[in-house]
């Protein structure tokens, strides 16, 4: 990393420090070889096992407020909102400058203490801490965990563990968290987890990722934009027309509800808890009706297909979230083979010519989400919808793929790279980091993985030299 200037060093607690240097000590070598073996097409046989209980304070049917770790208002207003459980976000909805990383940590101590269920959401493995160094950049993920656990030791808050998508990676964060645990003298498997089944990969290995984290583990959770993104980049490979907007990928398609069917069976098969997807609508003042309905109706659904809490992304939504569970009855799930699941999980239409106002509305979308990312604001409001790093990686992968098959445009052309610099440049222009950035992701031979990691090999924003 040594083309980056790094931001001036964090200050972590000492005992953070402590924690974070001995678990980077430990395990920075088996984290330089992740993610590990990714190929689900010949999992092993699993014996069976039953998933923990869900936690004490987690009884029950719940809608829970993810909430930025940040954005210390939004924070206070959180923890007074009534929320069943209040959910700090350092992943999707949160901008990792150094000040946000900074103001988060310091914010854990009374963030963590008082009544009331608490959950943290650390940043994904993938992703590197440039303003700690523990013998190379920090593991942002493990710095998280020290931050996390040591800000509250006596009562640790459960975790939300983002992006799993392999055994090792699921072992490697299990072996995380019992090293913490020792380190502060805690029982093992003292810290809950909820495991985010949120790419392709991770939903063809949720049983086996459930049990390998079997001692701590209590649920899945799903992150439906999240899975859309990892699907668009694993089909965008050999797909040769274009995969349909984002609009046409609600939870109603048989693609993503066989994704959602995925994680309740594993559940129902293993005692484990399904949580669902965040409600992220921004009702207008004027007139909230419509976007409540919209939440309760599709809470409604997931109850019905077995999810028993939820994610609200706003104070404002707890009650329709509540409202969409109240009267569940759960239906039992299609039979169906590994391979005919397979094939529903893999089987999205063909999005047919597509409207310019579609192309150049999920272009503004990317760009809005990233100047935000830039500024340090990890999540907008933007067309009645919040807008976070999930929608945005949505939309840049679509764009990639879109530009890919050279899509057709409804009686204008195609998308070819030179057509969308065309109409990125009319957004934007070229010497803005976001544009940079959406580019460089779009115009790559292969999707990379996730946007903030190539913004910090780009060296752009508060990495620029």
């Amino acid at each position: 990393m040594t083309d980056l200037t790094l931001p001036p060093p964090l200050v972590l607690s000492p005992a953070a420090h402590a924690l974070a240097g001995a678990l980077h000590a430990a395990l920075r070598g088996r984290w330089a070889a992740l993610p590990g073996e990714t190929d689900p097409d010949d999992p092993l046989p699993l014996p069976e096992y039953r998933a923990v209980p869900v936690p004490d304070d987690l009884q029950g049917r719940r809608a829970e407020l993810i909430v930025e770790a940040s954005d210390l208002a939004a924070l206070r207003a959180a923890l007074a909102s009534g929320a069943d459980a209040v959910a700090l976000d350092f992943d999707d909805t949160f901008a990792p400058t150094r000040a946000n990383v900074q103001a988060a940590y310091d914010a854990l101590p009374w963030a963590l203490a008082g009544e009331g269920a608490r959950l943290v959401r650390p940043r994904a493995l993938y992703a590197l801490e440039l303003a700690l160094d523990f013998g190379g950049p920090g593991i942002a993920a493990l710095c998280d965990l020290a931050a996390v656990l040591t800000a509250a030791p006596a009562r640790p808050p459960h975790l939300y563990i983002p992006k799993l998508e392999t055994v090792a990676e699921a072992r490697f964060w299990d072996d995380a968290l019992a090293l913490a645990e020792a380190q502060l003298g805690l029982e093992r498997n003292a810290v809950r987890v909820c495991l985010q089944i949120e790419t392709f990969t991770g939903v063809r290995q949720a049983d086996a990722l459930l049990h390998t984290l079997r001692g701590r583990a209590y649920g899945l959770n799903a992150g439906r934009w999240d899975y859309v993104f990892s699907l668009t980049k694993h089909l965008g490979q050999s797909r040769t027309v274009p995969l349909p907007p984002r609009a046409a990928l609600g939870m109603d398609v048989d693609a993503m509800q066989a994704y959602a069917e995925a994680l309740v069976r594993v559940c129902r098969r293993r005692g484990a808890e399904a949580v669902g997807g965040t409600a992220s609508v921004a009702p207008d003042p004027q007139n909230p009706r419509p976007a409540l309905d919209a939440v309760r109706a599709d809470k409604a659904r997931e109850a019905a297909q077995g999810f028993t809490a939820a994610w609200a992304g706003l104070p404002g939504l707890l009650g329709a979230v509540r409202e969409g569970f109240a009267d569940a009855r759960p239906a039992a799930l299609p039979r169906e083979t590994p391979e005919q699941s397979l094939a529903r999980l893999t089987t999205l239409p063909d999005a047919g010519p597509l409207p310019l106002v579609t192309v150049c509305d999920t272009l503004g979308l990317a760009l809005d989400v990233f100047a935000a990312w830039f500024a340090g604001r990890g999540v907008i409001v933007r067309a009645g919808r919040l807008e976070d790093t999930a929608t945005a990686e949505l939309a840049r992968a679509q764009l990639w793929q879109w530009c890919r098959v050279g899509a057709t445009l409804e009686g204008d052309g195609r998308l070819t790279p030179a057509r969308y610099l065309t109409e990125r440049r009319a957004l934007m222009p070229d010497d803005h980091p976001a544009a940079r950035l959406l580019d460089h992701l779009v115009l790559a031979d292969a999707a990379p993985a996730y946007f903030p990691r190539e913004a910090q090999r780009l060296g752009l924003g508060e990495y620029a030299p």
